[in-house]
C-alpha cells in the first residue's frame, strides 16, 4: 500500500515562491499519474496539476498555468510542485494523490478519480 507525505508548505508574501514535495513509500509511482489538488476553507477540493509517469507530460489548471510547475524524480519516488508568483487566492491546503487507474491519459481532474491521498500541507499567501 502506497503512502504519500507532502511537505514544503508555509507562509509566503504575494509574488513569492514555494516548492512542495510529495514523497511516496510502499510502492513506486511508475504506472500512475500523480495529481496535486488544493482545498481552501469553505470550498471544494480542486485540481491544480498532474504528471503522467508514462509520458512525462504535465497538466495544469488554467488558474495556475504559467506559474506552477509539476515535476518528478523517479529515483527518489517524489513529485514536486514549484509555485511561483503566488497570489492570495492560492492559499489552501495542498494535497498530492495517486490516480486510481494506471496509465490514463490525460490524467483525470476529478478528485474522486484519485484513491490515495497525503495528509496535506498548508500554503498561505499573505502580506
Amino acid at each position: 500500500q502506497v503512502q504519500l507525505v507532502e511537505s514544503g508548505g508555509g507562509l509566503v508574501q504575494p509574488g513569492g515562491s514555494l516548492r512542495l514535495s510529495c514523497a511516496a513509500s510502499g510502492r513506486t509511482f511508475s504506472k500512475y499519474n500523480i495529481g496535486w489538488f488544493r482545498q481552501a476553507p469553505g470550498k471544494e477540493r480542486e485540481f491544480v496539476a498532474a504528471i503522467s509517469w508514462a509520458s512525462g507530460s504535465a497538466y495544469y489548471a488554467d488558474s495556475v498555468k504559467g506559474r506552477f510547475t509539476i515535476s518528478g524524480d523517479n529515483a527518489k519516488n517524489t513529485v514536486y510542485l514549484q509555485m511561483n508568483s503566488l497570489k492570495p487566492e492560492d492559499t489552501a491546503v495542498y494535497y498530492c494523490a495517486t490516480d486510481r487507474l494506471p496509465r490514463r491519459l490525460p490524467p483525470p481532474v476529478g478528485a474522486n478519480e484519485y484513491d490515495t491521498w497525503g495528509q496535506g500541507t498548508q500554503v498561505t499567501v499573505s502580506s
